[in-house]
């Protein structure tokens, strides 16, 4: 029995692993390698022959770091089911969609610009020949997924679907509990229920995006963006949020529906200018099912969170485009939000000279984004082609991350870290990793692993 690592070890993006037991391979995610465009596109492109020969995936949620090279795995002749929640199964169905649409515009790009090799990773045929082996679980209920390992599913409150990963693996009559974090929600945060506790088990595989890093309180964010409102308002400026669909764009506009609810803030529009956003809003209010007590009481008293009179879902291009023109104080949220594609590069075109503009970073800006560049504070960038000088203010805001931080981290690790004989730490960048696999050490487990990509171990 053993575990391999193709992706997201000592990286964020492209989450891939590889459980190996009693002859079957079981692959845990496989999301796309998001950064630099040339070392990225290559990554995808190389799926290697073991996961493609892989008898079983299992999906952890829906962003395309983790989900978004499914299609491309189906398309290299994996034969396999995909087992996910059903909220995850409903958001990849509009996630890998989006994704093969921006592939293709894309390529479209650099194929006008004389890159006549380039090419999508996949298209739409690809998305639905893998939107027919995902097959939806629901939580809580064991599965089998292959001969000698069965599965089920705990609310890892990250986002809509998303799920911790326990694994029985039975070889040569030696059963191992294996259980994979995914990415870890927060405690309190807005929307959906709370990450339910780990359960004992042999092996942990635990994400550590914010590993070595502590989050503002709830709702100390809600007021610092009140407070930046009241300020862009009296300004007549507007606030560009870089936001991802999934997740961070659906709590955005939550906490300004309590915002303007309890009159912290003038009313200035908001505008969701995001196809997919609007999709994944849809698709997330059809899932109360996954809602907290506080959200779901909202929803009975008051009606409807994501749809109220100063927020707007813009569709067309065309309307898109006129954002660009419109004068006074609003707010604009857009994706993608590491800045790498979509109609956020347009904004930020239009934008990002302007000294009245406040570019708010609400997430994980992985290495080698343009959203990494812009926070780090390059003095110019470049956007679609062209250099620009950054003359807009720039500020972060981590407490809206959806990610657990380091004290959460430690919280849902903690009651398992003596009775667990490992634990891997993944999906974070080697900094991230590495301090929190030393405060694991120092909290009482004497086998915790950063590894590599590629790297093999042997589970005990």
């Amino acid at each position: 029995m053993k575990l391999t690592f193709y992706g997201a070890a000592r990286s964020v993006t492209g989450s891939m692993h590889a459980l190996d037991v009693g002859g079957v391979r079981v692959l845990l995610d496989c999301g796309l390698v998001q950064g630099r465009r040339e070392e990225a596109h290559s990554r995808n492109l190389q799926l290697p022959d073991a996961v493609v020969r892989a008898d079983a995936c299992i999906l952890s949620h829906a962003h395309i770091d983790h989900s978004g090279n499914l299609p491309h795995l189906v398309a290299k002749g994996y034969a396999g089911a995909i087992y996910a929640t059903s909220g995850t199964r409903d958001l990849c169905d509009v996630m890998l969609r989006d994704s093969a649409h921006i592939q293709a515009r894309d390529a479209e790009f650099l194929q006008r610009r004389g890159r006549e090799s380039a090419a999508p990773l996949y298209d739409i045929a690809d998305v639905e020949a893998a939107m027919k082996k995902l097959v939806a679980r629901p939580y809580h209920a064991w599965f089998d997924v292959a001969p000698g390992v069965r599965v089920r599913f705990l609310e890892a409150g990250h986002v809509l679907g998303s799920a911790v990963t326990e694994i029985e693996a039975t070889e040569n009559g030696a059963t191992r509990r294996i259980c994979f974090t995914g990415d870890l929600g927060r405690r309190g945060m807005p929307i959906l229920r709370d990450p339910e506790p780990l359960p004992n088990c042999d092996v942990a595989i635990t994400e550590s995006t914010y590993g070595d890093r502590v989050h503002e309180g709830v709702g100390d964010t809600e007021a610092e963006l009140a407070a930046i409102i009241r300020e862009q308002s009296s300004l007549n400026g507007r606030i560009l949020i870089p936001a991802f669909s999934l997740g961070r764009t659906q709590n955005l506009i939550y906490s300004l529906y309590r915002i303007y609810s309890r009159g912290d803030a003038p009313r200035i529009p908001i505008f969701v200018d995001s196809p997919l956003s609007t999709q994944v809003t849809q698709v997330v209010a059809k899932h109360s099912e996954s809602f907290d007590r506080e959200t779901l009481a909202v929803l009975t008293s008051q009606g409807a969170p994501f749809k109220f009179p100063e927020v707007r879902y813009i569709e067309s291009v065309d309307e898109s485009k006129s954002l660009n023109h419109r004068t006074g104080a609003m707010i604009l949220i857009s994706a993608s939000g590491m800045c790498e594609s979509g109609r956020i590069l347009h904004h930020l075109r239009h934008s990002i000279e302007n000294p009245t503009t406040q570019i708010l970073i609400v997430g994980f800006q992985a290495e080698h984004t343009l959203g990494r560049r812009i926070l780090e504070g390059a003095p110019r960038v470049r956007i679609l082609g062209d250099e620009w000088t950054v003359r807009a203010r720039v500020r972060k805001m981590n407490a809206m991350s959806a990610h657990a931080d380091r004290n959460d981290l430690k919280h849902y690790l903690d009651p398992i870290l003596r009775t667990c004989g490992q634990v891997f730490v993944v999906h974070g960048e080697a900094r991230a990793a590495d301090s929190l696999a030393s405060l694991l050490r120092s909290a009482g487990c004497a086998d915790v692993r950063v590894p590599s990509r590629l790297d093999s171990f042997a589970v005990l």
